[in-house]
């Protein structure tokens, strides 16, 4: 059975109740019925090299066969997964194929733009750190919208589908 490591920030502005990626964790993680084993690494700090440490200890520790981060995006209206990650002028690229990871979702776009803000930071970080030390781990990074009783249930779709998806890959 795959290894799953999923990852949510904690909030950074004082509007926010709570984090979108994290809410979205929080009831993936309530399923019984699903078929995978899903590590969690819940409320990171809103820090790259606070969040990088985090998430790299929890790499090691499970050495996972896939990592899904998470960031909330709250402008965009619907699941974004991030193809690439830049720090100043270098870009890396996730390994994944997206459009076959996002078969069968009905609502999530590729986004080529990760945001430039703590969620690059991070997906950056994760991928640098599984290419440098030539690890098989692959790496997605989601942006989750603000989730509302109207996109809820198809956000929650859409992400079980690219679970699924990454599992069976």
């Amino acid at each position: 059975m795959q290894q799953l490591l999923l990852t949510s920030f904690t909030t950074w502005l004082p509007h926010q109740k709570s984090n979108a990626s994290d809410d979205l964790l929080l009831e993936v993680a309530k399923l019984d019925s699903l078929s995978l084993s899903l590590n969690f690494l819940r409320q990171l700090p809103v820090d790259v090299a606070q969040a990088s440490d985090r998430v790299f200890a929890k790499i090691n520790e499970l050495q996972p066969d896939a990592i899904i981060c998470c960031g909330m995006a709250e402008s965009r209206t619907q699941l974004s997964v991030e193809s690439c990650a830049a720090c100043g002028t270098t870009l890396l690229k996730t390994s994944v194929n997206l459009e076959k990871l996002l078969t069968g979702s009905t609502a999530t776009e590729i986004s080529h733009d990760a945001g430039k803000f703590v969620c690059e930071g991070l997906y950056y970080s994760v991928l640098n750190y599984l290419q440098e030390r030539q690890l098989n781990s692959r790496c997605i990074f989601v942006h989750v919208p603000i989730l509302t009783p109207e996109n809820s249930s198809e956000v929650m779709g859409d992400f079980l589908c690219i679970l699924k998806n990454l599992a069976l890959s």
